[in-house]
């Protein structure tokens, strides 16, 4: 019979501390957020999607070499003699077009080893930390901008179609 009462003393304890911590967060504001409309804000040195400020990149690959899974590609092109690409905000002097400069947001592991070599600091990690896409393609930031040193646009299919009937019409 002694065990009956201890059973119930023990069972009656159990709730007694449960409606305790029930009734200490019924009383406190939550902090919930209402996601699409508030958002959380990031701290200051937070590591999140990578941005290139391609005005101010000069091309010398330092970012790509210190990137640990390859997720960084550049293409350069050495100046001609008498071309003049201008010169970055820092002053630095562009030595190099830049054919091709994209990140590959699905392979980057968002260390930020990239950002810190970087001589004209244009590459940097944004405080953005939505990424959500339906295609692993989409990831895949395209920053260089070759049409800006008169590069030659390349043929499209249409153009391809388009010699092949002159080709025809003249047999």
């Amino acid at each position: 019979m002694g065990q009956y009462f201890k059973n119930m003393y023990d069972s009656m304890a159990s709730i007694w501390i449960g409606m305790n911590v029930t009734l200490k967060h019924l009383f406190t504001p939550s902090i919930t957020l209402q996601y699409p409309d508030e958002k959380w804000e990031m701290p200051e040195r937070s590591r999140n999607q990578l941005f290139n400020d391609i005005d101010d990149c000069i091309g010398c690959d330092q970012c790509a070499r210190a990137c640990p899974v390859d997720c960084i590609y550049i293409e350069t092109e050495k100046v001609g003699a008498g071309e003049d690409l201008g010169l970055t905000s820092k002053g630095t002097k562009k030595r190099l077009k830049l054919l091709r400069f994209d990140i590959d947001m699905a392979l980057c592991c968002y260390c930020g080893l990239c950002v810190y070599p970087c001589p004209t600091e244009c590459l940097v990690m944004t405080p953005n930390y939505e990424a959500s896409v339906y295609d692993r393609t989409d990831l895949l930031y395209r920053y260089a901008r070759p049409e800006d040193y008169d590069a030659a646009p390349e043929a499209t299919e249409a153009d391809e179609s388009k010699d092949e009937e002159k080709a025809v019409e003249t047999s």
